[in-house]
C-alpha cells in the first residue's frame, strides 16, 4: 500500500508506536525500515503476511482479544487501544480511538494516491447507483467500488485501503443515519463527483423531517473537491431546491427533460418496459442522444441507471461506453435479485426497505408471472412515523392487483396486515410475528409456479425466507 509503513501510520493517525522487548517492555519505537503494508483488515482472519491489524472494541468482540494470533499469522503492524495482553514483536501503534484512527488513515492514504473518488448519496438507491456507477466508468477506467453495502464509518475506511496504485477512479457509497456522519465520511473521500439520489423517509427516526435528511446528506458538500460537480436527480424536490446553491457546479438528471427553470442536462425519455427483463430507452446528454437498455426492471432502477449516465458524461465518457456499462449492470444479492427453482420465482429484496423501496418493489411483482406473493416485513429508523407509513404500504400492496396474497412479519407489521384488510377484504393476508412462524407455514402458503416476493429491513434477516424457499422441494 503506498506510502504506508509503520511510522508514517503512526503520523497519520496522531499514535505512538511502540515495540516490546523482554528487558525493557513497552518502548517507544523509532526504526522505520520503510517496508510498505500490505492490507489493513480489522478481521483478526483476515489477517496475513504484512498486514496492519486494527483492534476495535465492538458491542460484542473486543479485537484486542486477538491481537496475538494476528501476529503469528505474519501481521506487520498492530493498531490499538491500549497494549495487548500477550507481548508480541511486532510495532503496536497506541491511539485513543480505533476507529477515528482508520478514518484518519483512510483519509492519509487516499491523499498520498491522490485519484478521483465519485461519492454515492441518498435516502434509497444508493447501492444499485453505486453498482451502475461504477459498471458505467469501468468502460473507461479501472475502478474500485465499494463491495456489498460496506458504507459506513467502517466500512468507507475498509472500502479506501482496497485501492491499489493501478486502480484510477474510486466510486464509494455513502450511508448515514445521524448529524455529523457524512461530514466525517466526506473528509475521507473528499469526493470529486457526488451523486445524491433522492431525499426519502430512511433514518427519519433520528433525522427527524426530510429537511433534515436533506441538511445530513448534504454535509458531503462541504469536502467536495473546489472543482467538482454535484449530480442531482431533479425529479425530487428537496434535490431540485438545490439549484439556489450557487457554490456547486451542478447536473441534473431525471426522466423527462423537465421545465420551467430546472432543465436537466441528462434524462431519459421514449422509455419501453420490458417487464422483468428491464427497461429500454433513449438517454440524452449535452454532447448526443442514444438508445440504451438497462437489464434490472423497475422505474426507479431506470431513475439511478440515468445518474449513471450523468456521472459517465461528467468524467468523459462516450454513448457507446455508457450504453455498454448499463447494459453490463448486474444486481447483488438482495436487491431485487431473480431466483428461479423448479417451485418458485423468488425475488429477492431482502437487504433493506423504506416506504419507497417497497412500493417500487410492488410494482415490480404485478408484472411476474403466476400468483404473486408478497412476504414483506418491518421497515426500520422511522420512528414515531412507523405506523403510518406501515399502514400505507399495506393499503398499496392490497390495490390494483399488485399481490394475490400477502404475508406480513414482525410487530410493525401487524398494522400493514390490518391496513391490507381493510383496503380488499377478499385479498387473503397473514401476520406472523417472526420469521420462524412463517416458515413453519410456507409449505400451506406458497405454491409450484408461485412468483413471491421477499422485502424488509436489514434487521428482519430475510435472506433467510429467501433461503428456505430457494431450497424447497
Amino acid at each position: 500500500m503506498k506510502g504506508l509503513t509503520a511510522q508514517s501510520t503512526a503520523l497519520a493517525v496522531h499514535g505512538s508506536i511502540y515495540r516490546y522487548t523482554e528487558t525493557n517492555g513497552w518502548q517507544p519505537y523509532t526504526e522505520d525500515d520503510g517496508k510498505e503494508i500490505s492490507s489493513v483488515v480489522t478481521d483478526s482472519r483476515q489477517a496475513g503476511p504484512g498486514s496492519l491489524f486494527a483492534a476495535i472494541r465492538g458491542q460484542r468482540v473486543d479485537g484486542h482479544q486477538f491481537i496475538a494470533r494476528c501476529a503469528e499469522a505474519g501481521a506487520a503492524v498492530i493498531l490499538a487501544e491500549r497494549f495487548p495482553d500477550e507481548a508480541v514483536s511486532i510495532p503496536v501503534i497506541i491511539t485513543d480511538d480505533t476507529l477515528k484512527a482508520l478514518r484518519d488513515l483512510a483519509e492519509y492514504y487516499l491523499s498520498v494516491l491522490k485519484i478521483p473518488t465519485v461519492g454515492v448519496v441518498g435516502s434509497v438507491g444508493k447501492t444499485s447507483t453505486k453498482e451502475m456507477t461504477a459498471a458505467v466508468l469501468s468502460r473507461k477506467y479501472h475502478v474500485l467500488k465499494t463491495d456489498g453495502n460496506f458504507n459506513n464509518e467502517l466500512g468507507v475506511p475498509l472500502t479506501a485501503f482496497r485501492i491499489r496504485e493501478d486502480d484510477e477512479l474510486a466510486v464509494f457509497e455513502m450511508g448515514i443515519n445521524h448529524f455529523g456522519e457524512m461530514r466525517r465520511l466526506a473528509k475521507i473521500v473528499k469526493p470529486d463527483t457526488v451523486i445524491m439520489t433522492n431525499i426519502g423517509y430512511s433514518h427519519i427516526e433520528f433525522l427527524e423531517s426530510q429537511e433534515g435528511i436533506l441538511r445530513a446528506k448534504s454535509e458531503v458538500f462541504e469536502y467536495l473537491k473546489r472543482d467538482g460537480c454535484a449530480v442531482l436527480n431533479a425529479d425530487d424536490p428537496y434535490l431540485a431546491s438545490l439549484k439556489e446553491r450557487q457554490d456547486l457546479r451542478k447536473v441534473f438528471y431525471g426522466i423527462g427533460p423537465g421545465e420551467g427553470d430546472l432543465p436537466r442536462q441528462v434524462w431519459a425519455d421514449h422509455v419501453e418496459p420490458l417487464g422483468l427483463a428491464g427497461t429500454r430507452c433513449v438517454i440524452h446528454t449535452p454532447d448526443a442522444d442514444f438508445e440504451a437498455e438497462i437489464p434490472v426492471p423497475g422505474h426507479h432502477m431506470l431513475v439511478n441507471a440515468v445518474a449513471a449516465a450523468a456521472a459517465g458524461w461528467v468524467h468523459g465518457l462516450t454513448p457507446d461506453e455508457i450504453r455498454e456499462g448499463l447494459l453490463r449492470t448486474e444486481t447483488l444479492k438482495g436487491r431485487f435479485r431473480t431466483i428461479t427453482t423448479e417451485k418458485f420465482t423468488i425475488f429477492d429484496d431482502s437487504y433493506n426497505a423504506s416506504p419507497a423501496s417497497v412500493e417500487a418493489a410492488l410494482e415490480l411483482l404485478k408484472v411476474a408471472e403466476g400468483r404473486k406473493a408478497a412476504v414483506l416485513g418491518d421497515m426500520g429508523e422511522l420512528g414515531g412515523e412507523a405506523p403510518r407509513f406501515h399502514r400505507e404500504v399495506g393499503a398499496y400492496a392490497a390495490a390494483e392487483g399488485r399481490t394475490d396474497i400477502l404475508c406480513c412479519v414482525g410487530e410493525h407489521s401487524r398494522s400493514m396486515a390490518d391496513a391490507a384488510k381493510e383496503q380488499n377484504p377478499e385479498l387473503p393476508v397473514y401476520w406472523f410475528p417472526n420469521l420462524e412462524s412463517l416458515l413453519q407455514k410456507a409449505g400451506e402458503l406458497f405454491f409450484p409456479g408461485d412468483s413471491i416476493l421477499v422485502k424488509a429491513s436489514r434487521f428482519m434477516h430475510f435472506e433467510n425466507i429467501a433461503d428456505s424457499l430457494q431450497n424447497m422441494k
